[in-house]
C-alpha cells in the first residue's frame, strides 16, 4: 500500500502538469505569432505584446486601480449578484406554477431575445446617468439566462423528489431551499456562468455609453485619443478579468455541484 500511493501521487501531479502544459500552449502560440507578426508589421494600429506589456503597469497601475478598475468590478459583482438572486427566485416561482410558466414564458423569451445594447439609452431615461444605471444595465443583461435555466431546471426535478417532499410534508422556504434549488442547481449554474461573460460585456458597454470612470470607458477613451498601446492594455485587462472571473466561477461550481459531478463520474 505504502508503496503505490507515491506512484498514484506522482502520476497526479504528472497529469496536473500535463493539463496546464496543455492549457498555455496554444496562448503561448498565439503570442509569440502576434509577436512575430507585429515586429515584422510595424504598423500603429497593431502593438507588439511586448510593447503592451510595458505600457500595463503606466497605464493602469497609477492611480486607475482605485479609480478605474476597483468600481467597475464593484459594479460588475453587484449588478451580477443582483440577477443572479432574482433570476433564482423568480424562475423557481415561474417553473413550479404551469399557469404562471404558461403565461410568462413568451415575454421572457422576447426580453432575451432583444439585444441588452439596444436597451441601454431606454434605461438612462428611467435611472439617470451613473452608477445605478450601469448596474441596471448588468443585471438586466445578466438575468435572462439565470431565469430562463432556473425555469428549466425546476421543470426537470424528478417527481420522486417532490412526491418525498410531500410525503414528509416539506414546505415552503424549506422546501425550495432544500428540494427545489439543489436539484436545479445544475441548470442554474449553467446560466449564470453564461451570465457572467454576459455581465462584463454589458459592464464594458455601460460605461461606454456614459460614465465618469471605470475601464470601459477609459478604454474609448484612449481610442478617441489615438492612444492605441493604453488601449490594447484596457482590451488585455478586460481579457485577464474574464479569465479570473471564469476560474474563479468554476471552483465554486465544483464545491456546490460536487454530488453531482460525482454522479456523472460514475456513470460514465
Amino acid at each position: 500500500m505504502s508503496a503505490q500511493k507515491p506512484v498514484a501521487t506522482g502520476s497526479r501531479a504528472r497529469g496536473a502538469a500535463l493539463r496546464v502544459l496543455l492549457a498555455l500552449a496554444v496562448p503561448v502560440v498565439l503570442v509569440a505569432v502576434w509577436q512575430i507578426a507585429a515586429q515584422a508589421a510595424q504598423h500603429m494600429y497593431w502593438p507588439s505584446p511586448g510593447a503592451i506589456l510595458g505600457a500595463f503597469p503606466d497605464t493602469w497601475f497609477a492611480g486607475r486601480i482605485g479609480g478605474d478598475v476597483l468600481p467597475s468590478l464593484g459594479r460588475l459583482g453587484l449588478g451580477y449578484l443582483l440577477a443572479v438572486v432574482v433570476g433564482v427566485l423568480l424562475g423557481a416561482l415561474v417553473g413550479s406554477v404551469i399557469r404562471l410558466r404558461l403565461l410568462l414564458e413568451p415575454v421572457f423569451e422576447l426580453f432575451r431575445a432583444v439585444p441588452p445594447p439596444v436597451l441601454v439609452p431606454i434605461i438612462m431615461l428611467f435611472t439617470g446617468i451613473g452608477t445605478s444605471m450601469q448596474v441596471t444595465v448588468i443585471a438586466f443583461g445578466c438575468v435572462w439566462p439565470v431565469l430562463i435555466n432556473t425555469v428549466e431546471g425546476v421543470r426537470g426535478i424528478d417527481g420522486t423528489q417532490l412526491d418525498t417532499a410531500n410525503s414528509y410534508r416539506i414546505g415552503g422556504a424549506r422546501r425550495f431551499f432544500r428540494v427545489v434549488v439543489p436539484a436545479a442547481s445544475p441548470k442554474i449554474f449553467a446560466g449564470a456562468r453564461q451570465a457572467l461573460s454576459i455581465g462584463i460585456i454589458m459592464m464594458v458597454i455601460s460605461e461606454m455609453f456614459a460614465s465618469t470612470n471605470g475601464i470601459g470607458m477609459n478604454v474609448i477613451e484612449f481610442q478617441r485619443l489615438f492612444q492605441l498601446t493604453p488601449m490594447w492594455t484596457g482590451i488585455i485587462l478586460l481579457g485577464l478579468i474574464g479569465v479570473l472571473a471564469n476560474a474563479l466561477f468554476r471552483i465554486v461550481e465544483r464545491r456546490a455541484l460536487r454530488w453531482y459531478m460525482g454522479m456523472q463520474a460514475q456513470e460514465r
